[in-house]
């Protein structure tokens, strides 16, 4: 079951003529693209998401003076499902990927390409001249080779790993690096763009590890600012019943504060080192730049420390997909805080929109939307404010006001009144004063999935061909 693969496959055989690829006329020339990415990073981890104590300078400072959306979401909480979504526009339904990436499907000799048959962004702005780089995590599989589009690549294979002496992998050759990982990083997106002289396009896809565990190892510099820190972002509540013993030493622990914390930071600084960067070589006029994460993250949240898979079994809390999304563009992109709720799977064509690049045309496979005209200042006559989710046995819809969570595999599912209970307290599936709309919104979610042709929730398993991860197997045995 593959998301676009007839789209894709007119696409390589009728090239940028393709008639869901035109371009439209622009008055100016396109800008070029760079995408910030962390890795499990809460909104509520961003200066200008409120955050007192976590230091972001450089990311509030693209908030102040561009679009900060304030309802922002992650498709699936966790990583490789959701970077597929934010590459394809498409739910693990029909990308196919479930669950994070174990390493033999990650890279190596048994690892597949995931994202064959499926059309992604990157692919689409190198058919319109972009020169494409990729410097971070891939984690979608083939992690070790550049992957379609991109001319540069430097990556550390799999989805974490060490900060200290990172091993990375530039333009297909090993490369050993002294020092750390996300500074790492920041020298291979300045000698990317030290490379751009010629006046052709440019996209650069820049997703971190940091925040990701482990919290191994920071510079003293990213480290020092939080010495004296009360870490007032990080809520010491009672551990939830349901927490993966495998981070259930972080509760409670200053350590593990201070190595999120100064994760964000150290990503914080080297996103200011690109935009000073772009600065000096006169770019930064020309250039949207976008910050998101791949997911959230809960760090004492609900009693909660990690992401969708901190519980067993897995959750659709707030701080796990809630992720900040801001897009700056000077000059073009004015002060806002637009409030509709965004999801991931709509980056794929709001992107291309943004560019002038005619999308795809919707298909039953793909749910976004493109958000571009809150980007200009006209939003849509009708938005409607309704999200889906995916992750292994979890399937969700999220209104404005409620969040229905069904879980398969005979794990219990959940209802939350986000308006009366935004704390995600109280599970009210079983109240009769919510029956109806509880079955309101589960006929929906039930003909979103069917519409997506995936299988009955118990039936998830029969999706994806990767090896799961252990805790993903519900108290039902999988066939």
């Amino acid at each position: 079951m593959i998301c676009m693969n007839s789209d894709r496959r007119s696409f390589l055989l009728s090239g940028v003529a393709a008639p869901f690829v035109q371009t439209r006329k622009r008055s100016a020339p396109r800008p070029n693209v760079v995408l910030f990415m962390t890795d499990d990073h809460g909104a509520w981890a961003t200066g200008a998401y409120g955050a007192r104590g976590v230091l972001t300078p450089h990311i509030d400072r693209l908030a102040a003076t561009g679009a900060r959306f304030t309802r922002a979401f992650a498709a699936t909480p966790v990583c490789s499902p959701s970077r597929m979504t934010w590459m394809t526009g498409c739910l693990p339904a029909t990308h196919r990927v479930e669950d994070w990436l174990l390493p033999e499907d990650s890279f190596g000799p048994k690892s597949r390409d995931w994202l064959d048959g499926l059309l992604t962004w990157p692919e689409v702005l190198k058919a319109h001249g972009y020169t494409m780089a990729m410097c971070g995590k891939w984690h979608m599989g083939h992690d070790d080779q550049a992957q379609r589009g991109f001319t540069e690549w430097a990556t550390v294979p799999g989805g974490s790993g060490p900060y200290r002496n990172p091993a990375f992998v530039h333009n297909g050759r090993p490369q050993a690096i002294q020092g750390f990982k996300e500074d790492a990083l920041g020298d291979f997106a300045l000698d990317f763009l030290n490379q751009q002289k010629n006046g052709h396009n440019f996209a650069l896809l820049m997703p971190f590890y940091a925040p990701h565990t482990p919290f191994d190892f920071t510079p003293e510099r990213y480290h020092d600012p939080y010495r004296d820190s009360t870490f007032p972002d990080f809520p010491d509540t009672p551990e939830h019943p349901a927490q993966n013993p495998q981070l259930h030493s972080m509760h409670g622990n200053r350590s593990a504060k201070l190595g999120y914390s100064s994760l964000v930071t150290a990503a914080d600084a080297n996103i200011g080192r690109v935009l000073e960067r772009l600065e000096q070589l006169g770019l930064r006029d020309n250039t949207v730049v976008i910050f998101s994460a791949d997911q959230g993250w809960c760090a004492g949240h609900h009693g909660v420390w990690g992401k969708g898979n901190g519980t067993v079994p897995y959750n659709m809390y707030e701080e796990s997909i809630r992720v900040p999304l801001i897009w700056n563009h000077p000059r073009a992109i004015g002060a806002a805080a637009p409030t509709p709720m965004v999801s991931s799977y709509d980056f794929f064509p709001t992107l291309l929109e943004y560019l002038g690049i005619d999308a795809p045309p919707p298909n039953a496979k793909r749910v976004g939307r493109s958000y571009a005209a809150f980007l200009r200042g006209a939003p849509p006559r009708q938005w409607t404010n309704r999200l889906f989710f995916e992750y292994s046995y979890v399937r969700a819809l999220r209104t404005q006001t409620l969040k229905y969570v069904e879980r398969g595999d005979g794990w219990p599912s959940e209802l939350f009144d986000l308006e009366a209970d935004p704390g995600e307290s109280k599970n009210v599936i079983d109240a009769p004063a919510y029956r109806a709309q509880r079955e309101a919104l589960r006929r929906e979610l039930d003909a979103r999935f069917k519409k997506l042709g995936a299988p009955p929730i118990d039936e998830w398993h029969s999706i994806s061909p990767q090896i799961p991860p252990a805790e993903s197997h519900g108290p039902v045995k999988v066939p």
